[in-house]
């Protein structure tokens, strides 16, 4: 390591053959990050709230619909549920929607990633909600229905809205992980941060990568960190005086 050769300005440097920048390379990777990570998080959101909802409905079948769900997405690893759905599904599919995946679909690999990895993400985020629904005392279901609410109402105005509050904590950690896990979306084709970085280390700047690796780490600790304070700010709007997040009181 005495005779390594830094040179940490090496992403301002131009691409050689090309009228680009490392710079350039980099910042792109990180839109597609975002981009994913974000489209990913929303899927997960809705589809994990409805999901952990139904896990404590009193009807069980839609609790054991539900349950399965969760299992299934949960315990395939993502980079498996990503091939699945990428090079597997469109093989299953009917000639013509198969050949739509493949090729007339707009971004398929983006599409995939993000949905790959938002029914990834529901599972776990389904399990947050269940925790918080179920860290409730039944007195707040049975004083909803004794008011004249029907079940559907009583967790929309009255279970929903403290459930969310209490998991807004381990919640904040499956957001951070979205950013991380979607590094894994170049096995797939997505020129997303981590693809870039081993593009550049690889094919262009084989001299240099500790340099570029060390600055791609600094960017996703940048965005784990944004989120943890953005989740922290949203957890200190919401919280209800006198009532502790993570179910207690």
């Amino acid at each position: 390591m005495g005779h390594y050769q830094w040179n940490w300005a090496i992403i301002l440097e131009q691409v050689a053959g090309t009228e680009e920048y490392y710079y350039q390379w980099l910042l792109t990777g990180l839109g597609w990050t975002v981009a994913t990570a974000l489209s990913a998080w929303v899927l997960a959101l809705v589809l994990g709230s409805l999901v952990g909802t139904l896990r404590t409905a009193p009807n069980k079948l839609l609790a054991g619909a539900a349950t399965a769900y969760v299992e299934l997405f949960r315990n395939i690893p993502l980079i498996v549920q990503l091939f699945l759905w990428f090079y597997v599904l469109p093989e299953m599919l009917p000639k013509s929607a198969g050949f739509w995946m493949k090729q007339d679909m707009p971004m398929p690999e983006f599409i995939t990633a993000a949905v790959g990895l938002g029914l990834f993400t529901s599972a776990r985020v389904a399990e947050q909600v269940r925790t918080g629904i179920m860290a409730l005392s039944s007195g707040q279901r049975n004083a909803g229905l004794a008011l004249g609410f029907t079940l559907p109402q009583v967790y929309r105005y009255v279970i929903l809205p403290m459930a969310f509050r209490i998991v807004i904590p381990p919640m904040t950690s499956e957001f951070m992980n979205v950013f991380k896990n979607s590094a894994v979306a170049l096995a797939i084709g997505v020129t997303e941060l981590t693809f870039q970085m081993r593009q550049i280390t690889g094919e262009y700047a084989p001299g240099n990568p500790i340099e570029v690796m060390t600055i791609v780490s600094l960017i996703y600790l940048i965005l784990a960190f944004s989120v943890n304070r953005l989740m922290a700010f949203i957890e200190r709007r919401t919280q209800v005086p006198g009532f502790i997040s993570g179910g207690g009181k």
